[in-house]
């Protein structure tokens, strides 16, 4: 297998394919799957997903910050301020927008590069480092917090917000906080849903 930091290869081409049977093509085939899957919901990118939701918070903290300083009356002093931290949210969420945006694009690129492995023979794939069941269940109950979580801030919050005590900028940082985990809890909810549909599919070949 390769290196960690990259992908594992495509099947080769059929005329290059020097496999002595098939079972050494089935044990190549079986080591290749486990790979890819371990690279879409292994540990890592799972801590990988959790980091990136903490420093989206993180980074929407900041701009909260500039939206709450805009709240009442406006102090020079504190606008700049806050326009200091809004810049300072925005440099660190439109990275890790970015990070997101091409682990969605490695993700597809994984499961295509599966798909072309699980074809090189027609046996059922069933081996339990693919189906994971540990993984895809973590994935998915973390994306139902999320999503449960995001939902509580987006609307419950804003909804039992009282005039006089809640201010326009605090419920507005409760809704971003909270389209952040619902939009993250979705990614994750697909990718464990995507998977066990995947790992059925493949196991009834």
């Amino acid at each position: 297998m390769p290196s960690r930091s990259l992908l594992p290869p495509p099947p080769p081409p059929v005329h290059l394919r020097t496999w002595p049977d098939r079972d050494a093509l089935l044990a190549d085939r079986t080591m290749a799957i486990g790979e890819l899957n371990r690279r879409m919901l292994g540990g890592k990118r799972l801590t990988l997903s959790l980091l990136t939701l903490l420093g989206l918070q993180f980074g929407w903290g900041f701009i909260g910050a500039g939206i709450l300083s805009l709240d009442g009356l406006v102090d020079p002093l504190m606008a700049m301020a806050g326009a200091v931290a809004a810049c300072l949210g925005l440099a660190v969420m439109v990275p890790l927008v970015v990070v997101v945006t091409l682990g969605l694009r490695r993700d597809r690129t994984l499961r295509a590069r599966l798909l072309e492995w699980a074809a090189l023979d027609p046996a059922p794939v069933r081996d339990a480092r693919f189906r994971a069941p540990g993984m895809s269940l973590a994935w998915l109950l973390l994306a139902f917090a999320q999503c449960a979580a995001g939902l509580w801030l987006s609307f419950v919050v804003p909804a039992l917000a009282r005039p006089g005590s809640t201010t326009y900028g605090e419920v507005a940082y409760a809704m971003g906080a909270g389209i952040i985990l619902w939009i993250h809890g979705l990614i994750a909810g697909g990718k464990a849903v995507g998977h066990r549909r995947l790992a059925l599919r493949l196991a009834a070949l």
